[in-house]
Order: structure tokens, then C-alpha cells, then sequence
């Protein structure tokens, strides 16, 4: 890639001759190269990485890159679906939002119609000969919403997302730098690498979510914050919905940095869901409940099928059985590469470890004891699809999870078929409680919520609030109050109540108080340094090393080092390192004694071979 002429002599490199150009035209555009910058600098990658991450396989290759044949469609834009006083009354609070802050959040509950409000700001964005970007957190929401959006604006909409071949997602890069675009860009984090010459409007749905995250590899950046970053540079206006904002926005809402809309009533005036707490815990203590459902779950799921109604059951862990263990004494078989037992799924007769992809037969007996009796211990989610079957063994069931999904195809099949109700269970992990929209849901189970707070992280209590009012959402769509049966072993905490009472603020101000006092973002800014080496010995000697040097720049600032909940993965050792820094500290000296301190420790002989990257505004 070629980003600037000069005339300049590199210093102590060997210059080699241009062959040829590959592209008549550029395939990036200026503002492109501007923000990859920013991107490499403020998460603490090279340039290089950005664009390997930015650019379709295809772009990369060495051959000329033409676009085909397209067909303009110029035509005017049909009428939208009407909108509600209520939402009609939202749509004018954001424009006048708009004047005052370049960014707002639409905090509208589920199915409140959200979707419908977003519809008019692009056919007003389009209107004014602007481009949109619609962000989305999850490759399985596309696909309800292109079928809405394309049925509004045609041809005019372009999807990207990686299901697509690689030679989908250059020809839509490639119209984007041509002189006829697509006016609208559905998509999920990597979209905001596309070139967009007219963009005057981003749209960041279910903003809260944990995917909008890279993790691996570099650039580990957050897509909904770089998507405000490029509306910003492109004067463009942002719009950040959810049901359940992110403590972050809400944070940056209540200091006055961003807008506010509230939208709480939902489409048709139809009632939130009722929510019922079930104390599993007391239930098994008077063995009234042995299985993963109880009794009041399994009357709800009755009452649902007997009146052509559907259900959604949510399980926050795939497979069969999260762990098979030995009846008798115990023994527990673990992947060789990564410190977590293995998960077993049954229809593929294999264990399987979810981090490394390493596979292995089921034993016969325990190599320990040599004792037959190995059973699974806990319930995935093809576990809950076959005790389904034995309880209804008429009902028909679906599974969305990663092992079902593996397909763009997959995917929209579980979805269009629970749509059109060939399916009437539909059981999945956090896939399903994303923004779906089915009319005949009237039943929603979380089998475990306690297992979602089981996670030594400092956002475990927002996620697992922001899962359970997502999921319970799903519920009740059209004309009927829908029913949300909550299974947990902990039914006095008030988190659960807080579900139940849909009382956001409270959670708001209770994790807020607990972040101030110790320090955690959004009044820190954190970045975690990652060392990584197939040496215990020389991955703890190196993450001291790294934490002792650190500290004389950064002093208290610096926490560690540590292990991480997984803390050998694909046969590395991993220790952390955290810093958390006040937002007046510069960022730019920041950067620099990070870089040098990684550079030095990498330069001595004993630590040649470690990995150490940088992870800016973690999210875990």
C-alpha cells in the first residue's frame, strides 16, 4: 500500500523497485488512512496490523481489483411503515438531540421499535445525499434486518460481514470507492473499516455488546467507539440504541457529553413481560426439580405449545455437558493445550476444548481408577435439546449456538424457521438474546442466571442485567403480555430484582459506586499488557520483569502481574499485567513508555521468543 511520494532516502534499508501497480484506482480513501492511523496508535498495534485486519484477502493479492457491472438504483425511496406518537415523539427528541450533541443514545426497551425510528433517519440521510453505516454486534441479526431495510431501500443496501466469501466483501469494497456506492452499509465491526466518501450518519444497534470488541488478533479495537471517532472526523451524526445501555454511554449521557432519548413504551402498547423468579435451589433442596427445567418452566412450556405458541430457552454454555468427570473419584479430562476441562458433545461422539479446537474420543473408563461410570456434569445446550424431547417429545426444536452456525445459510434457516413457526422451541447461548423479533413468542426461560455472575470480571453484573433483560425482551411481541420464568439459585440478590423491576437506574448507580471506589473505567482508563510463552518459569520471570519496569513509570498504577481465569491456552503460558490511568494522563507519553518497555524486554536473549501485545479498554 502506497501512502505518500517523497524523495527521501530511507536510513539502513534496501530499496527495491515498483514492478507494477496493482489498482488503477485507490481502493482506500484519505480519511481511511487517517483513522487506521489513529487506530494503531491509541490501541497500541503497528499500522500493519490495521490493515491486514481492514482490507478483504483479495485486496491483498497480487492482481488487478475491477469492479463489475452495477446496477444505480436512483429511484425514489417508497413510503416507510407509520410511526407511533410515541415513536414520532422520539424521532424529533433526536434530531433536536443532534443540535446540541454529535452523539445520542436511544434507550428504547425491547420492542419498542427502535428499528422503525432508525428507518426514517436513513431515508432523511439518503434524502440529504448522505451515506449511513448501520453497525450491528452479531452476524445473526443481519439477516431479519436486511429483509425489513431491503424491502424500504432496495438495492441501495450493501451487507458485509465475514460469512460473506472473500470475493463478496471486495466487489462491496470496490463499489465503495467507485462513483456510484451503496447509500446504506449493513454490517458488523469490520464494516468500519470500508471506504465511505459521503458518510453522514452512523447507527450503532445494541450498543452494549461485548462484540463489538476485536480480541484477537491486533487491532484489539472497540468497534462502536471507533465508528463515533469516524462520524466525528466525517462531521457526521451517531445514534447508539439498545434497551440496555452500556455503563460507559450512560456514564458519558449523565455528563453531558452525549444526548438522550427515551423510549418506553413498547409498539403497540403491548406490556413488558411479566418475569417470575424460580428458586431452583430450594426446588432441588425438596427434590421437586432433578433436570435442567422446573416444574413451573415445564407448566409454561405446556400452556405455550397447547396454544400454538412459541418458546425460547436460554443457556449461556454449548455442547452436551460442560465436563465429563469420573463417577468415583473424581478425575476430570482436560485439554492438553489449554487449562479447561474438556466439553463434551454428545451427537459428534467427542470431547471437545473450546479454546483450542483440540478434539478427543470419550473414554471408556477413567485412566485413574479405571471405573466405567463417566458422566457429563452440567447442561449445554444440546443437553437442554434432548431432555426437551423427553418431556415433548411432539414439540419441535431448534439449537442456535456456534456449533449450529457455522454458516451464513445455517443460520438464517434456524431464524426463518422459527419465524414461520415451523420450529417451536428454539434453545440457544447469548445468540438469542440479541434484537430477534418473532410474533409468536410467548414463553422465555433463563435455565441458570447465576452462572453468568460466576466470572471473575468487574463487568460480570452489567452483562449478566443487560443478558437477562435482552433475553427476557424476546418475549410478549405483539398483543399478549409474554411470561419470562427465571431460574437461579441466588433469588435474593438484587441484580434479580433489578431484572424483574426493570429498574436500570438502580443498577446504573450500584455499579457505578462500586467502579469510583475501586477504580475501574469509565473513571480509569485501562490497558492490560499480555505476556505469553510455552515456559511457565520464563513467562513469570518476564511478566515481574515487565510489571517492576512499569511501575517506575506508573508507580500504584500498576497492578500485578497475575493469571487470567484460562491461564495456559494453545499450549502458552499467559500473565497480565494492569495498568489503570486517569484520563489526564497523555496518552501520547503513555504509548511511548509502553512501546519501550515492550521493545527492551523483547531485545534480551532469555525473552526472545514471548509474546507481548497490548489490550486498550478491555472489556473483560
Amino acid at each position: 500500500m502506497i501512502v505518500r511520494l517523497h524523495d527521501q532516502h530511507p536510513e539502513g534499508m534496501t530499496i527495491k523497485d515498483v514492478i507494477s501497480i496493482i489498482d488503477e484506482q485507490p481502493v482506500i480513501v484519505p480519511e481511511q488512512l487517517k483513522l487506521w492511523q489513529w487506530m494503531a496508535d491509541y490501541y497500541l498495534c503497528s499500522i500493519g496490523e490495521v490493515f491486514k485486519a481492514a482490507l478483504p484477502a483479495k485486496l491483498k493479492r497480487s492482481k488487478k481489483h475491477q469492479l463489475s457491472e452495477q446496477t444505480s438504483c436512483w429511484d425514489s425511496l417508497p413510503l416507510l411503515p407509520s410511526l407511533s406518537p410515541a415513536q414520532s415523539t422520539a424521532l424529533n427528541e433526536i434530531h433536536q438531540q443532534w443540535q446540541q450533541h454529535p452523539v445520542c443514545l436511544l434507550h428504547g426497551v425491547t420492542s419498542s421499535g427502535k428499528t422503525e425510528i432508525y428507518t426514517h433517519l436513513i431515508a432523511d440521510a439518503i434524502a440529504r445525499g448522505e451515506q449511513v453505516l448501520y453497525l450491528l454486534p452479531e452476524i445473526v441479526l443481519t439477516s431479519q434486518l436486511t429483509d425489513r431495510l431491503r424491502a424500504v431501500f432496495g438495492e441501495r443496501l450493501g451487507v458485509y460481514h465475514s460469512k460473506f466469501s472473500d470475493s463478496q466483501r471486495a466487489e462491496i469494497w470496490m463499489r465503495q470507492v467507485s462513483d456510484h456506492p451503496y447509500d446504506i452499509i449493513v454490517g458488523v465491526r469490520s464494516s468500519i473499516f470500508l471506504p465511505f466518501q459521503r458518510l453522514g450518519l452512523v447507527i450503532v444497534d445494541e450498543e452494549h455488546e461485548v462484540n463489538f470488541k476485536q480480541q484477537d488478533p491486533a487491532p484489539r479495537y472497540h468497534a462502536r467507539n471507533v465508528a463515533i471517532l469516524m462520524a466525528a472526523r466525517a462531521h457526521a451524526r451517531t445514534l447508539l440504541g439498545t434497551a440496555t445501555p452500556s455503563l460507559e454511554s450512560y456514564y458519558n449521557v449523565r455528563r453531558n457529553k452525549y444526548g438522550i432519548v427515551r423510549l418506553y413504551e413498547r409498539y403497540g402498547q403491548v406490556q413488558l413481560p411479566e418475569v417470575e423468579i424460580v428458586n431452583i435451589k430450594e426446588l432441588r433442596r425438596k427434590r421437586m426439580m432433578q433436570g435442567p427445567f422446573s416444574p413451573q418452566l415445564l407448566e409454561a412450556m405446556q400452556t405455550a405449545f397447547a396454544t400454538g405458541e412459541q418458546v425460547i430457552l436460554f443457556q449461556n454454555r454449548r455442547g452436551y455437558a460442560p465436563q465429563v468427570q469420573c463417577h468415583v473419584c473424581g478425575w476430570v479430562p482436560r485439554c492438553p493445550h489449554c487449562d479447561v476441562p474438556l466439553t463434551l458433545h454428545k451427537r459428534s461422539g467427542r470431547m471437545t476444548c473450546h479454546y483450542c479446537g483440540y478434539t478427543s474420543d470419550i473414554p471408556q473408563q477413567c485412566p485413574a481408577c479405571e471405573n466405567p461410570d463417566l458422566r457429563g456434569r452440567g447442561f449445554g445446550t444440546e443437553r437442554i435439546e434432548d431432555e426437551l424431547q423427553q418431556y415433548f417429545p411432539e414439540a419441535r426444536v431448534a439449537r442456535m449456538d456456534l456449533d449450529t452456525t457455522r454458516t451464513r445459510t445455517e443460520y438464517e434457516q434456524i431464524i426463518d424457521d422459527f419465524a414461520q413457526g415451523k420450529t417451536d422451541v428454539l434453545v440457544g447461548t447469548q445468540m438469542v438474546t440479541k434484537g430477534l423479533d418473532f410474533e409468536h413468542v410467548s414463553v422465555v426461560g433463563v435455565l441458570s442466571a447465576d452462572t453468568m455472575l460466576n466470572q471473575p470480571d468487574f463487568r460480570a453484573y452489567e452483562r449478566a442485567y443487560q443478558m437477562m433483560a435482552q433475553v427476557a425482551g424476546r418475549s410478549g411481541r405483539r398483543q399478549q403480555r409474554g411470561r419470562v420464568l427465571l431460574q437461579t439459585m441466588n433469588a435474593d440478590l438484587p441484580l434479580i430484582r433489578q431484572v424483574v423491576e426493570n429498574d436500570y437506574e438502580e443498577m446504573y448507580q450500584s455499579q457505578m459506586l462500586e467502579r469510583r471506589e475501586f477504580s475501574y473505567p469509565p473513571f480509569t482508563r485501562m490497558i492490560v499488557l499480555y505476556i505469553k510463552h510455552r515456559h511457565a518459569s520464563i513467562v513469570d520471570d518476564l511478566a515481574r520483569d515487565a510489571a517492576q519496569r512499569l511501575r517506575l513509570h506508573f508507580g500504584s498504577r500498576v497492578l500485578g502481574p497475575d493469571e487470567p481465569p484460562i491461564p495456559r491456552v494453545q499450549s502458552l503460558f499467559i500473565r497480565r499485567v494492569l495498568l489503570k490511568l486517569e484520563h489526564t494522563i497523555p496518552l501520547a507519553q503513555v504509548r511511548q513508555i509502553l512501546h519501550q518497555t515492550r521493545t527492551e524486554l523483547l531485545s534480551e536473549h532469555a525473552y526472545g521468543a514471548a509474546h507481548l501485545y497490548f489490550d486498550v479498554d478491555p472489556v473483560s
